[in-house]
């Protein structure tokens, strides 16, 4: 969710080299066109005013004085090593005399080498805090250039608008894009990156506050860039050049077949073994799916400790089984537990681990219920995945999972949550969000 450029001059910057420029597939997603021209002519001017020339020159620069620094520093270590490795035989010989051991020390061993490198940690600190002032400066710069080709409103809105799309893309790849990973299931063809827009749409109240608190920032010395809230400070004292914000429509737009374009680019950014797994047919797939494995997975440690109690096979019939056989609490005692419920006896411990089997119990119960077709999970953009019941109420479940693992355990109430849905009232629908 950014932009860039460099250049890749020769004879140390004097002479200009080939020019790129990065234009990260999101920002079309989330800004607008006039926004988007601010955020092009920023880079632009960073061109113009020759900021990108010595960019590799600086790197190098700064690499070199790096590796100086690992490399004495390596050294120091290893003969601090070997020192050590000297003393402790020589300790190991006193102690197989008889002798009271003694601490290892090392003494003076690397001292030449540490002492060496700190002229180079010295100046590399003031070799990036130079380099990183100046790059500050230009992009102040650069800004300027910006508010001067696409106004002010445009550059001042896009400063604000891409930290809230930065935080709405992480979200959105770690919760919809990714989510059928453990499934081995991608989004549909171009909706990797693509799908951001779903989200864009349902969650614009949020990004209207985001893009009012700007990120905390905590000023260094050593920032590439100045703070978000003080460049948009400096464009926005900028005089009123009668441009207005917002007119333009969706920077999308300017692609001639957006969907073709995000599905290249999933071809050439995933991963080989990404490009591999299977492909939902939609997001409402990708999230059942997804959410189904998840929910599967959460079963585990309950299946596994009522195999261990009672040799069954896991399954839920076999839980029901064994409560009913009053084999509740030794299957509650084979569940992973924290270090105040293992260390609990009697009573107390019943009451730290009730919560635990309660959560585990209603796991395996909806993971059954979907096997069954009585519950499915609903795709949101503006929250969490839904679990949408078919053969009960979500408060019918919750009295059943409280009875089945109460110190008078009863699952009548679970097995009739678990008749097929032809043989209870089809009304029956609750929503529940996970």
């Amino acid at each position: 969710m950014n932009a860039a450029v460099y250049e890749k001059s020769r004879l140390l910057g004097l002479v200009p080299g080939r020019r790129v420029l990065l234009i990260g597939a999101p920002l079309l997603s989330g800004l607008d066109e006039d926004q988007l021209i601010s955020v092009l002519a920023h880079e632009f001017g960073h061109y113009s005013n020759a900021d990108t020339r010595l960019g590799a020159i600086n790197r190098r620069g700064f690499e070199q004085v790096s590796r100086t620094v690992s490399t004495l520093m390596r050294r120091s270590a290893a003969k601090v090593d070997d020192e050590r490795l000297k003393a402790e035989e020589k300790e190991a010989r006193r102690v197989a005399r008889g002798k009271a051991a003694r601490q290892i020390d090392t003494g003076s061993a690397g001292l030449s080498y540490r002492l060496a490198a700190k002229p180079f940690i010295w100046y590399g600190k003031f070799y990036v805090r130079s380099m990183r002032s100046t790059m500050r400066r230009q992009e102040y710069a650069a800004d300027l250039t910006a508010a001067r080709i696409a106004g002010r409103a445009a550059t001042a809105s896009a400063l604000r608008e891409i930290p809230a799309l930065d935080a709405a893309f992480g979200f959105y790849m770690q919760s919809y894009a990714s989510l059928g990973a453990n499934a081995g299931l991608l989004p549909p063809q171009g909706e990797v990156y693509g799908g951001l827009r779903h989200l864009l749409r349902a969650r614009s109240a949020e990004l209207r506050d985001l893009r009012e608190k700007f990120p905390e920032e905590e000023p260094s010395a050593y920032d590439t860039h100045p703070p978000t809230a003080d460049r948009v400070a400096r464009i926005e004292q900028l005089p009123d050049d009668g441009r207005a914000a917002g007119a333009a429509g969706p920077a999308l737009a300017l692609l001639d077949d957006p969907a073709a374009a995000f599905a290249a680019l999933e071809q050439v950014s995933l991963t080989p073994d990404a490009l591999t797994m299977r492909r939902a047919a939609d997001w409402e797939q990708l999230v059942h799916e997804s959410m189904t494995t998840y929910a599967d997975g959460a079963t585990q440690p309950l299946r596994r400790a009522v195999r261990e109690a009672t040799g069954a096979d896991g399954s839920l019939d076999s839980v029901l089984a064994a409560i009913d056989g009053g084999a509740l609490w030794q299957v509650a005692d084979r569940l992973p537990k924290s270090a105040q419920a293992a260390a609990a006896t009697n009573r107390a411990a019943r009451e730290l681990v009730r919560p635990r089997l309660h959560d585990l119990l209603r796991d395996l119960t909806v993971a059954e219920l979907i096997a069954r077709g009585g519950a499915h999970f609903e795709l949101s953009w503006s929250d969490s995945a839904l679990l949408r019941l078919h053969t009960a109420s979500e408060e019918q479940l919750t009295r059943a999972l409280d009875a089945a693992v109460a110190d008078v355990p009863d699952t009548t109430g679970l097995r009739q949550v678990l008749r097929p849905a032809d043989s209870l009232d089809s009304g029956t629908r609750e929503r529940e969000t996970i």
